[in-house]
């Protein structure tokens, strides 16, 4: 039997996930691309429009970190970066802006900011900038850091970040985070193509089966992105499925 995958909340995150808020006035970069892919990646991610609306979230609810942009309508973003600090000194806080100015760039960091990422910024650029700030804050709360060099591909604990044998990590989508757990939870052994495409939470009768051989083939290039000649040992077994021979 498979290792049970935890339940998603709400936000389309499992229960114990980072909780992010979400602090950018453009609704559409908001709601249709910075919140669907926290989520995707495992946060529980929360938008608002204005400070304004940020702070009564904040009322209500406790954020591990707060993703805000530097031009807001109803308060400077260095003001809410000076603000939130000033209430919250464990609060993970990483700020975005379309603008190149250096500057604001040092005046972000000196008030407080823990990170600073220019617009656009691409979505594995930001999972693992939040990530590494999560580790940097709260290391006795948030996911375990692995060795130096690990003995061979693991997955971490919470299934959201794969982990090279020299220490690179991987941030996983929900599928590949998904695929991932029954193939190590079969230790080394064959996974059947029908009881992959089960755990990908698809009807056989809707699903297109070569979409998980799609799946593999990219989540083989994204690991040859962190690990180089290192290779993903994900590998086909004829007639079967697939299996990870780490």
């Amino acid at each position: 039997m498979g290792r049970m995958i935890p339940p998603d909340d709400a936000s389309g995150a499992p229960s114990g996930a980072l909780r992010i808020g979400v602090l950018e006035d453009d609704p559409v970069l908001r709601e249709q691309i910075l919140l669907p892919t926290l989520r995707e990646h495992g946060f529980q991610a929360h938008g608002a429009g204005t400070a304004a609306e940020l702070y009564r979230l904040m009322l209500g609810q406790r954020f591990d970190m707060v993703l805000l942009d530097i031009g807001l309508p109803d308060e400077s973003g260095l003001d809410v970066v000076r603000h939130l600090r000033g209430l919250f000194p464990g609060l993970g806080i990483v700020m975005l802006t379309g603008s190149r100015g250096r500057d604001k760039r040092v005046r972000a960091l000196v008030d407080g900011a823990d990170a600073f990422l220019a617009k656009p910024v691409e979505a594995d650029v930001l999972v693992a900038t939040l990530r590494s700030v999560s580790r940097r804050l709260a290391p006795a709360v948030v996911e375990p850091s692995p060795p130096p060099r690990a003995a061979r591909w693991q997955l971490e604990a919470d299934g959201w970040c794969l982990v090279s044998p020299d220490g690179g990590k991987l941030a996983l989508t929900r599928l590949e985070r998904r695929l991932l757990q029954q193939l190590f939870a079969a230790d080394g052994q064959p996974v059947a193509r029908q009881a992959l495409l089960d755990a990908l939470g698809e009807a056989s009768g809707e699903f297109d089966s070569h979409r998980l051989d799609m799946l593999v083939h990219r989540l083989r290039g994204k690991a040859a992105a962190v690990a180089g000649q290192e290779g993903l040992p994900l590998l086909a077994a004829r007639g079967v499925g697939y299996l990870f021979a780490s």
